[in-house]
């Protein structure tokens, strides 16, 4: 390998390093946050606001339904029944009846149905006597710690049919039962309660499942609810949660609840768990996504049937539909917080985790080494990314790039049914780009300033921005290039030296030199030197542009231009005009840094470099002041209308060359008449026939410059005729 290609190799591989090691640390940095629980508070925030977004109806969302006790209904009971609250439960009777004569599939109540009813026995009689016609009626239970009578299983009541069996493998027959309640390990401590609040004996009896509705213990540490249990244990029995147990009455042939460490099954359908035996919730959105009908239309719809006439709510609604019953109105106090909404209704919950089970689309929690990999992966990128990067511009697009990958992956993992943590992968990459970055000023970027000012005087912004990417090419040597090359010179420039005072004259030319040079660069020229008032400039290095030619005559054509408008003012300031010359060539040359080993500067050599300059003087012979040759006419692919003005031969070069005027286009329109005259008289010129070239040229020498000049030779032709044979070459005979 070659020692300049070794050198950048090794460059890279230590920024690579340097990169890769500051996304390390940015890792473990973010990743010792999130493992504090110091981040868990924003997290969870984030979570909600991924839910809210991506909340859409699942495949079986439209199996439940519910059946909200909401304000509307208090009022028309009062008004229209006469019924305070709380309600006889003669009416829930008639509620369970509409959802049974509906051929619904379960009916749940998620209300605790605790004293007897101060209607009398009948009332609860009445109710059980319901539930028990319907036959998948679920009833709620309260367990807890700290509060309720039951400290065992009540005697009346038959124990729970449901029962746990581990799993080792999902898919694999159960090997033994566990007991009914197991001795507490791992998540089924969480699980276990000591007190139960059951409901009357008359509903307790013939509700088909008796179901926790206790969610406390679910609920995160900001009380909102994104997790749910799926049962609880109690006194030697398994309570399944309502939304479970929902479930579970419509299906009476499961009898029992697969548990694994990671997973449980019902009815073969897979839910994953978190540590504390949660399963994580995919909230629908409001709601509304489950079209809640209100208790009291259900109950005037019964009774519109029982009387004989057409419901207010059709029984088809509640075909083949999970029912849950439960109180939304305020002053019930049955209102939790959930990530969708700020108040909504406990029912919700319960309704949401049978949705999951029914859907098999319960969220999962990305495991944490996976997570670890992530931000490893994007960090080492970000930091990579960081110390390579220079610029404002690009570092505040690799700011905006990285920062938006942990939002796209947590929003992708949402819709895939992951929580990937959003927060620690952002601040693995913030950490990585804010430590990136310093190490880059600490260590680039002092190398960056001193080059740029070191250089900034003498290159281009295009050339110092290469030496700040590849700083290696701050050593002599060259590479060989096709350029286009631009000299140029004021005419008459020692005689307006002469009557300016040093300080007028210094002023004077940097405001020339600053004009000209804008033009130059605004085309992606570099200036190789300034050498008095002279300006030597060239394209298609360093970097490489295929239009060079172009770019460099469209720069001559606009410096001449601008020092016309500034002419006037120059004028005043000299005391004459000031008039520059400007030759061009395209060609092969050597450019780079060339110099001694302590001094260089980024120039060119070559024929194609001399050619040029030789151009540039040779304006003084056709009284022109742009003038190109063939080659950069055809680099810049005619862009603009030219004149051709001689063949001619330089000194010290045997090979003649082929120079034009370059025109701007409404330059070239307004002169065309003499540009029209001009072909015929230099083609006579060619031909050899002087006497006729000089009448030609001299119709138009008073207004064309070039034409006066012909005028001279061609006396000077016929007073000297040249020897041998005439191939039209003007041999110029000073530089």
């Amino acid at each position: 390998m070659r020692k300049p290609q070794a050198e950048e190799s090794s460059r890279e591989l230590k920024k690579l390093a340097l990169g890769a090691l500051v996304g390390l640390g940015g890792t473990v940095l973010a990743v010792g946050l999130w493992l504090s629980g110091a981040l868990e508070p924003f997290e969870l925030k984030t979570w909600d606001v991924r839910a809210r977004l991506l909340a859409r109806p699942g495949p079986a969302t439209g199996e439940v339904a519910l059946i909200l006790l909401d304000q509307n209904s208090l009022d028309w009971a009062a008004d229209t029944l006469g019924l305070p609250w709380p309600w006889p439960r003669e009416t829930y009777a008639a509620v369970t009846r509409f959802c049974q004569r509906a051929g619904a599939r379960a009916l749940a109540f998620d209300v605790l149905y605790t004293e007897a009813s101060s209607y009398g026995v009948y009332d609860d009689e009445s109710f059980g006597d319901a539930a028990a016609e319907f036959g998948r009626v679920v009833a709620s239970v309260f367990l807890s710690d700290q509060s309720g009578s039951a400290e065992a299983w009540p005697e009346e009541l038959p124990r729970p049919e449901l029962e746990l069996r581990p799993e080792l493998q999902l898919g694999r027959s159960p090997e033994r039962s566990l007991p009914a309640v197991p001795r507490p390990r791992g998540f089924l401590e969480t699980l276990t309660f000591s007190r139960a609040t059951f409901p009357i004996p008359e509903l307790a009896r013939n509700a088909r499942i008796l179901a926790n509705v206790n969610l406390t213990r679910a609920a995160d540490t900001d009380g909102i609810y994104r997790r749910a249990p799926l049962f609880g244990l109690f006194a030697d029995a398994v309570l399944p949660t309502l939304g479970a147990g929902t479930y579970l009455a419509a299906n009476p042939e499961v009898r029992s609840l697969g548990l694994g460490p990671k997973t449980a099954t019902v009815g073969g359908r897979a839910i994953p768990l978190d540590r504390a035996g949660r399963a994580l919730l995919r909230y629908r959105g409001p709601l509304d996504v489950y079209r809640p009908l209100a208790a009291a239309a259900v109950m005037q719809s019964e009774l519109q049937i029982q009387a004989g006439e057409t419901p207010t709510i059709d029984p088809e609604t509640l075909r083949g539909k999970y029912v849950l019953f439960g109180f939304s109105a305020p002053g019930l106090f049955d209102l939790r917080s959930s990530p969708v909404s700020g108040t909504y209704p406990g029912v919700g919950v319960h309704a949401t985790l049978l949705d999951n089970l029914l859907s098999g689309d319960f969220m999962r929690d990305v495991p944490i080494w996976l997570t670890v990999l992530v931000i490893l992966v994007l960090a080492v990128g970000a930091g990579i990314a960081s110390v390579r990067t220079s610029g404002a511009a690009r570092s505040v697009l690799l700011y905006v790039v990285v920062l938006a990958i942990p939002l796209a992956l947590s929003l992708g993992g949402y819709a895939l049914g992951r929580w990937l943590p959003l927060l620690v992968v952002e601040i693995g990459a913030v950490l990585t780009l804010v430590s990136g970055g310093v190490v880059n000023y600490a260590t680039e970027g002092r190398q960056k300033r001193y080059i740029k000012s070191a250089f900034r005087q003498y290159l281009s912004p295009t050339v110092i921005e290469q030496l700040i990417a590849h700083p290696e090419r701050l050593k002599l040597g060259g590479e060989r290039r096709d350029l286009s090359i631009f000299f140029s010179d004021l005419q008459g420039f020692t005689s307006i030296s002469e009557v300016l005072t040093p300080e007028e004259l210094t002023a004077l030319l940097n405001d020339y030199l600053s004009a000209m040079t804008d033009i130059i660069q605004e085309e992606g020229g570099t200036i190789d030197k300034y050498e008095g008032d002279a300006i030597i400039a060239f394209w298609n290095a360093p970097l490489e542009q295929t239009d060079h030619g172009l770019r460099a005559v469209r720069a001559a054509l606009r410096c001449q231009k601008r020092l016309a408008e500034l002419r006037p003012a120059f004028r005043e300031r000299a005391g004459k005009d000031l008039l520059m010359r400007v030759g061009l060539n395209s060609g092969p040359a050597v450019v780079g840094n060339m110099g001694s080993h302590t001094r260089f500067d980024y120039t060119m050599l070559g024929d194609a470099v001399n050619l040029a300059a030789r151009l540039e003087g040779i304006n003084k012979q056709f009284r022109t002041y742009t003038m190109i040759s063939a080659a950069t006419r055809e680099a810049m692919a005619e862009a603009f209308p030219t004149r051709e003005l001689a063949r001619v031969a330089v000194v010290g070069k045997s090979k003649p060359v082929v120079v034009y005027e370059p025109l701007l286009p409404e330059e070239h329109a307004a002169r065309l008449p003499l540009l029209e005259a001009y072909a015929p008289a230099l083609a006579a010129f060619y031909a050899g026939r002087f006497a006729e070239a000089e009448d030609l040229f001299a119709r138009t020498a008073a207004q064309d410059p070039p034409a006066a000049a012909y005028v001279e030779k061609c006396r000077e032709l016929q007073a000297h005729p040249p020897e041998g044979s005439w191939d039209g070459v003007w041999v110029m005979t000073s530089k």
